[in-house]
C-alpha cells in the first residue's frame, strides 16, 4: 500500500481539499502534497493527526482490501519504509 495514495484516496472520497486536511491535521499543505506524491515520507504521529482529520482509525486507514484477512498479509505488502514505522508506532504505544 502507498501511504500517500491512500490519503489522497480518502481525503477526495471524504471531500477535503489538501489545503483543508493540512490545515485539520497541523501539517502544512506543501508537506501533505509532497506525501500524497511519494516524495516525502510521514510519521505515525503526522499520519494519525491525517486521520483524525479524515475521521478514520490508523486500523481502517490501513483496512484497504477486504480480502486481507489477517495483519500478517497486509504487514507483507508494507515496503520497508512503512514496517518501520509500524514499527515504531507499535513501540510507542
Amino acid at each position: 500500500m502507498d501511504v500517500g495514495e491512500r490519503i489522497k484516496e480518502l481525503r477526495e472520497k471524504a471531500g477535503f481539499t489538501q489545503n483543508k486536511l493540512a490545515e485539520w491535521a497541523g501539517v502544512s499543505q506543501t508537506h501533505l502534497r509532497r506525501v500524497e506524491l511519494g516524495q516525502q515520507d510521514i510519521t505515525i504521529g503526522q499520519l494519525r493527526l491525517v486521520c483524525d482529520g479524515l475521521g478514520v482509525t490508523l486500523a481502517e486507514f490501513f483496512a484497504v482490501n477486504e480480502k486481507e484477512e489477517n495483519l500478517t498479509d497486509v504487514i507483507a505488502k508494507l515496503t520497508p519504509k512503512q514496517k518501520q514505522l509500524l514499527m515504531d508506532f507499535l513501540k510507542s504505544i
